[in-house]
């Protein structure tokens, strides 16, 4: 037995632009391809059709309301379908006063009831603007051969004159086309090469970063009593870190590459994480967060890591936005097979018809300024991919400026009653002393790993390139092998192999560390003999857990904290 299709997606998700008019005219509803088309939103639903939609005053032959009109009342009148001519008629544009030239090819249908009154009327149109500009076009090419073909029968003298200058225009033509099509590649080039600059410079970003973030924590050990300047650092780092990883998350949101691994997850304990995650944050200038979870379990089919970064970024953007002694609610429910979780805040709020605007890439609900919150405006437009990679829908609501926000992500539920639960932190024992090979072209990054390494008791030697990591294995013998995979001579997917071919290299725990954490990127590092895959920049903490469990295990792979860059963090 299907589920009964719920009718309200499928008319949003219909290609053909479609409005649903009352008999009186007025819009009661639109769907997304008709607020595309016509460059609206949908604050034009409750408006009558012709205060939305009126002539062009600045063309006194326009007849497109009369024309429609027509048609509206002949469908009223008799009940029957009108598929009218093809129509011009020009649309409202952003500047005030100002129309663009359209022409529409509509088809106007009634809705009966029972009784065979009309109850509604579905107004299609298809946008063959374009179409009518072809055709035109083609009529003026064919005018001008017609008027060449008329001179060359009164003047035969003149006919190869007129036979080059069609060879010549046919050319141009032809080079036009080129041209175009040129253009066209170098502007596609110019897109993906954007993405890959983007993705390429949050990975570059990650090497600085988890230097200065080891340095720190080099700093913290040395100074236990604390400094001031350590709060400003870890806070500017961690925002550094953010920034990165929204870049990534960003480009992989754009271009259709965020990776989801799905399972059945209890969303309570997704929002407990989180918002324990970010409490503390709250606590500052007298904001409070508040959460109203349901006894009952709520199961849906997904990523738990996406769907924690999902609330980890309507809560910081809700931080953001929230003044001091505002308050922030997270609320959860499940009715009629789906999950609902709700954000609200008592923010600073934004325009209605801004709110989709908000999910956009690099929007923000503030405009730009001294009193700006942090943020590449990426945070939003992730949450939305990965929803809508789950089968759900996000929202976004506010009454106005200054009457706080509301954003709501509602989720298909799952009927298994086995949810996934977060794996419990491993216990804290005291170390033995192991010997560790880092292999890391950063210096910095090597030379400070090497110092909070040794600091904890192990003996530690590290190397720059591939070649002296592979060197150093035969010369010595480690327990543990840390090695970045983008190194200067050979990768570390083929230092992992040689050491692995080594005898005995079966016992070598290697960890790869990475810039990279797709699946993809996993796949090739576990592929290479690679025990785990952890992501720069990488807390001192994760990787004492990850080295206290490789100790006394005969077997840990993949089953360790993995960083991801997209992954919230407590």
């Amino acid at each position: 037995m299907t589920d009964t299709p719920d009718f309200r997606r499928l008319f949003d998700a219909s290609l053909s632009p479609l409005l649903v008019l009352a008999p009186d005219f007025t819009i009661v509803e639109v769907n997304r391809a008709y607020l595309s088309a016509t460059r609206t939103e949908r604050d034009i639903v409750g408006r009558p059709v012709f205060s939305v939609f009126p002539d062009n005053p600045a063309d006194p032959s326009a007849d497109g309301v009369a024309n429609l009109r027509r048609s509206l009342e002949t469908v009223v009148a008799s009940g029957r379908t009108d598929t009218m001519a093809l129509q011009r008629y020009d649309i409202p544009t952003s500047e005030e006063g100002t129309f663009a030239e359209r022409y529409w090819s509509p088809v106007n249908t009634p809705v009966l009831d029972d009784e065979g009154r009309v109850t509604h009327i579905i107004h299609r149109v298809e946008d063959v603007t374009e179409f009518v500009r072809l055709r035109r076009l083609g009529r003026e090419q064919r005018r001008a051969v017609a008027e060449a073909a008329t001179r060359a029968e009164g003047m035969e003298i003149d006919l190869f004159v007129r036979a080059r200058e069609i060879r010549e225009v046919n050319e141009q033509l032809s080079r036009a086309n080129a041209e175009l099509d040129a253009a066209g590649r170098r502007l596609r080039e110019e897109q993906r090469a954007k993405d890959r600059f983007i993705a390429t410079l949050s990975h570059e970003l990650r090497n600085p970063l988890a230097a200065a973030s080891a340095a720190t924590e080099l700093l913290a050990l040395d100074m236990p009593e604390g400094h001031p300047a350590l709060a400003v650092l870890e806070r500017q780092l961690g925002t550094l870190t953010r920034m990165s990883n929204d870049l990534l998350d960003g480009t992989r949101a754009v271009t259709g590459r965020l990776e989801l691994v799905c399972e059945p997850v209890d969303l309570r304990s997704v929002v407990d994480g989180a918002c324990a995650d970010i409490h503390g944050l709250f606590g500052h200038d007298g904001r409070t967060l508040g959460v109203v979870l349901p006894s009952e379990p709520v199961v849906v089919a997904g990523d738990r890591l996406r769907l924690a970064q999902v609330l980890t970024n309507l809560l910081s953007n809700a931080l953001k936005y929230t003044r001091p002694g505002g308050h922030t609610e997270v609320g959860l429910g499940a009715a009629d097979g789906r999950a609902r979780l709700t954000v609200r805040d008592d923010g600073i709020g934004f325009e209605p018809a801004q709110a989709e605007e908000l999910f956009g890439v690099f929007m923000r609900a503030a405009p730009a300024g001294p009193d700006t919150p942090e943020g590449l405006g990426l945070g939003l437009a992730v949450a939305r991919t990965v929803v809508e990679l789950h089968g759900g829908r996000i929202s976004a609501y506010s009454e106005g400026p200054g009457k706080g926000a509301t954003f709501t992500v509602l989720l298909p539920t799952t009927h298994s009653t086995n949810p996934s639960r977060p794996r419990p932190a491993p216990v804290r024992r005291t170390p033995s002393r192991l010997s560790i090979l880092i292999v890391e072209d950063n210096a910095d990054l090597a030379a400070t790993y090497r110092t909070l390494l040794e600091r904890q008791g192990h003996r530690v030697r590290d190397v720059h390139t591939g070649a002296d990591a592979i060197a150093a294995a035969e010369a010595g013998s480690f327990d543990v092998v840390l090695c970045d995979l983008g190194l200067p001579d050979i990768d570390g997917y083929t230092v992992a192999r040689a050491l692995r071919a080594r005898p005995h290299g079966d016992r070598l725990r290697l960890i790869a560390v990475s810039g990279f954490s797709q699946g993809t990127d996993r796949a090739l590092s576990r592929a290479a003999g690679f025990d785990t895959h952890l992501t720069k920049p990488l807390p001192l903490t994760d990787l004492l857990a990850l080295l206290e469990r490789s100790q006394g295990q005969g077997e840990w792979r993949e089953d360790v904290v993995q960083v991801d860059p997209g992954a919230p963090r407590g």
